[in-house]
């Protein structure tokens, strides 16, 4: 059960400065009417995202069989969710090895999706079976599960105390994190166009990171407005990873605050990456 949408391609330009128009020599300007009209204000264009290359510092084993779909780092480990019908499961892994070393099966009939942490409960979601599932994170034991989410799951983290869930659309949806009552919805803009297939997410720093589906881009969000700031560049490392699935895409971002590592795999990838974030002088055209 695979998702059937096209992929949604990003390009980015060298964007310079440019220098300011001059007036022509003897040219004599116009008369101005008495009354000009009042103008509307001209709304203030955002800056363009900076394009941010990403550099390999360290690369782990990762689980082949492990259809990626949510990702954190957590008191020394990692906590992955994995989807597919049937396969799907919510797992801890160790850095070092790629070891599962905790496990729990999702419903063989849903397809898992985002997962994130809630003081020490996990919460993952499902793709359209719309059912929250929340587990204890010491052993993984369901607590409770909550059937009424009306939109799909993809991705899934959480943000000064409130969770955020992406469905794939370019609006992000800001959800209590223990009713999963819908509070707010921010509208992710690219350059101001709407930016769809956002999908696994992971706060870092007050900002929200994306994987943009099917692309080899990860976007950082500015959640009080939507606006893309930065864009973060992998291909040199997609293009490296050995894999055939065409649906073996980037996707999973962990991020470990306390060690200042931020953490990337994908789908079924044979590798997990800490990457080093290297600014360039580029702009999202």
């Amino acid at each position: 059960m695979l998702r059937t949408f096209a992929p949604f391609v990003l390009s980015f330009a060298l964007v310079m400065p440019l220098s300011g128009a001059t007036m022509a020599a003897g040219t004599v300007p116009a008369p101005q009417p008495a009354a000009v009209p009042q103008q509307p204000p001209v709304k203030a264009e955002v800056a363009k995202p900076q394009v941010i290359r990403a550099e390999i510092v360290a690369t782990y084993p990762h689980d082949t069989r492990a259809f990626t779909e949510g990702l954190l780092w957590h008191d020394g480990a990692l906590y992955e969710s994995t989807g597919q019908v049937g396969q799907s499961n919510i797992r801890k892994v160790d850095l070092t090895t790629g070891k599962v070393l905790a496990e729990k099966a999702i419903p063989s009939d849903e397809f898992g999706e985002g997962l994130a942490l809630v003081g020490r409960d996990l919460v993952s979601l499902t793709w359209k079976a719309g059912i929250i599932h929340r587990w204890k994170l010491k052993d993984f034991s369901p607590i409770r599960d909550y059937s009424g989410y009306k939109h799909e799951g993809w991705g899934l983290t959480t943000l000064e105390g409130d969770l955020v869930a992406s469905d794939g659309t370019a609006n992000l949806h800001v959800l209590d994190p223990q009713t999963y009552a819908v509070k707010g919805n921010i509208a992710v803009t690219l350059n101001g166009r709407p930016l769809p297939m956002l999908n696994e997410l992971e706060a870092v720093d007050g900002m929200i990171l994306a994987n943009v589906w099917m692309t080899p881009y990860i976007v950082a969000i500015d959640p009080a407005d939507g606006h893309v700031r930065q864009v973060y560049d992998l291909r040199d490392i997609v293009n490296q990873v050995p894999v055939a699935n065409p649906d073996a895409v980037l996707n999973g971002i962990a991020w470990d605050a306390k060690g200042k590592r931020l953490f990337v795999t994908g789908k079924y990838w044979p590798s997990l990456f800490e990457i080093r974030l290297v600014p360039s002088d580029a702009v999202a055209g």
